[in-house]
């Protein structure tokens, strides 16, 4: 719901700082946590000014231990503090993977409600920036495959600060993933002050009737660019930006592709174990009866990402994704 009216134009990374400052400065009891997040602001600046301004108890400078502040923020959400943890890349979580799971998720569960952990991990993630070995993956099946965390993933400013005070507010532990290509990509008017969008809801950017694409975070704008070239062709595509990864938002799926029959399933992460695989099984367990065509998938290869230049050959492309769009409505 949004409080305010007036509005900034920001980017996607400054609507992050905004978030972080809104609630910072409304609830005492959240505290930020990372590597290099203070002074520096952090590796893209997600938390310039932070420090200065709510001073250094509130915005903590971390030892380069993923494992250690993960685990020191899990003390925290349990002690009543809401902690939010930067990894400085998605790539670089894996460290604290064992702490996420073993603890934070499985915390209500395991005191039967007596316990929750509040508490948001943020994370860049993704290629596209020409960054080193392991700083551009996009593992978030990793975590949408354990109940008990939320799987956050927004790909214009607006839904980025509206998420993330969504996700801070949240009773229970949210990886909140950030784009990295989409940090600086565009402007958008964003609401000054406090509101929020509500997790577990898609969104629909576009209307058609012959396809359903469905994307997320930096693949939306790769989905939109391969819906305008397709229109062209007279193909009309719902272009849906799923928002939240886990849990899904199995109604927008389900009501878009029971209209038009054929999906296309846009995901930069690699092909196999991908989050691609459970939207198929949710048009399976839905909409079965109403498909005209095979579920198409436009995904990364079951390699690492490659580096730097090569990244371009990765990664899906509006060319691709519009190529995937002509194969189902031949088929």
């Amino acid at each position: 719901m949004i409080t305010a009216m007036n509005t900034k134009t920001l980017t996607l990374v400054q609507a992050v700082n905004d978030a972080l400052r809104t609630v910072l400065k409304e609830r005492e009891d959240v505290i930020l946590l990372g590597e290099d997040i203070g002074k520096n602001g952090g590796v893209f600046r997600a938390t310039e000014g932070l420090q200065e301004e709510f001073g250094e108890d509130r915005v903590i400078d971390t030892p380069l231990s993923e494992a250690g502040f993960t685990g020191a923020a899990i003390g925290m959400a349990i002690s009543g503090l809401r902690p939010v943890v930067e990894i400085q890349f998605l790539g670089f979580i894996y460290p604290a993977y064992e702490q996420i799971m073993t603890h934070a998720a499985r915390m209500r569960a395991r005191t039967m409600g007596h316990f929750t952990v509040p508490m948001v991990i943020r994370a860049p993630y993704g290629a596209g920036v020409r960054a080193p070995e392991i700083h551009s993956d996009s593992t978030e099946a990793l975590f949408t495959h354990m109940p008990g965390i939320k799987v956050v993933c927004p790909s214009t400013p607006y839904d980025a600060k509206g998420l993330l005070i969504a996700a801070i507010e949240d009773p229970d532990p949210v990886l909140f993933l950030e784009p990295m290509r989409s940090y600086r990509a565009v402007r958008e008017d964003v609401p000054e002050g406090k509101y929020t969008v509500e997790i577990g809801k898609g969104k629909k950017l576009r209307e058609g009737g012959d396809v359903t694409v469905i994307a997320w975070g930096a693949m939306v704008p790769v989905a939109l660019k391969a819906a305008e070239s397709a229109e062209k062709e007279g193909i009309h595509a719902d272009v849906i930006d799923l928002r939240t990864l886990y849990p899904l938002d199995k109604d927008i799926i389900a009501d878009s592709v029971q209209k038009t029959g054929r999906t296309v399933i846009v995901q930069e992460a690699h092909a196999t174990g991908g989050l691609a695989n459970d939207i198929l099984a949710v048009i399976n367990d839905t909409s079965f009866l109403y498909q005209k065509s095979p579920v198409e998938r436009v995904t990364g290869f079951d390699v690492p990402v490659p580096f730097f230049a090569y990244e371009d050959d990765y990664l899906p492309t509006p060319q691709r994704v519009l190529h995937a769009i002509e194969k189902v409505m031949n088929f």
